[in-house]
């Protein structure tokens, strides 16, 4: 799985609905399922944890997405030389 194509695919589904709904109240349920995660996080459900951390993300990228901001660059250009230590990428950008 690639990051951008993961952004492409959540645009494509989401971007209108997000678009309506307007950035803040996206945030507001960004925020209310990052809660959803420490609840689940509290709890130690493994399997709860998974799947508020894939929602976490998700709403992350959708307001990426409102934004128009490529995620794959933000974490290219924030941790660049780590990912390039990882063999993930060339490196931070110049």
């Amino acid at each position: 799985m690639e990051l951008r194509c993961v952004q492409r695919a959540m645009r494509d589904e989401y971007f209108n609905r997000d678009s309506e709904r307007g950035l803040f109240p996206t945030f507001a349920w960004f925020v209310e399922e990052v809660g959803e995660l420490g609840e689940a996080l509290l709890k130690r459900d493994k399997a709860g944890i998974s799947e508020e951390l894939a929602d976490v993300i998700a709403w992350a990228i959708s307001i990426a997405n409102l934004l128009d901001i490529d995620v794959e660059e933000a974490l290219r250009g924030k941790y660049g030389q780590e990912l390039a230590n990882a063999g993930c990428c060339e490196g931070a950008k110049s």
